[in-house]
């Protein structure tokens, strides 16, 4: 099993979307991330059902980073509360892997 995790988190501006993905491969607390969109998003906020379009950004990383990514995502996002969802990677190409630890060190 390869010792990496994938981190989804969503915004609402590709440009932000592109800063925080820069920041965080810049800074070696994930080795890539991924941006779709926009998405459309359909979710409950304060009582209301809201929609909105969104940019899903999804990252590579070390789980002993995890919570240094989260932190940043914090710091870096314009939402109240964003998403920020960590899953293991069962299976994974043992080359990328390799290469997930090596850019995260």
């Amino acid at each position: 099993m390869p010792d990496i995790i994938q981190i989804v988190t969503t915004i609402d501006d590709r440009e932000a979307a592109e800063r925080m993905g820069k920041r965080l491969v810049g800074e070696r607390l994930v080795a890539c991330c991924q941006i779709v969109g926009p998405i459309r998003s359909i979710y409950r906020w304060k009582g209301n059902v809201e929609e909105a379009d969104e940019w899903c950004c999804v990252m590579k990383t070390r789980p002993s980073l995890y919570r240094q990514v989260e932190g940043a995502i914090k710091r870096l996002h314009p939402y109240e509360v964003p998403e920020i969802v960590a899953t293991p990677v069962s299976t994974a190409l043992p080359d990328y892997a390799r290469w997930v630890e090596s850019e995260t060190s």
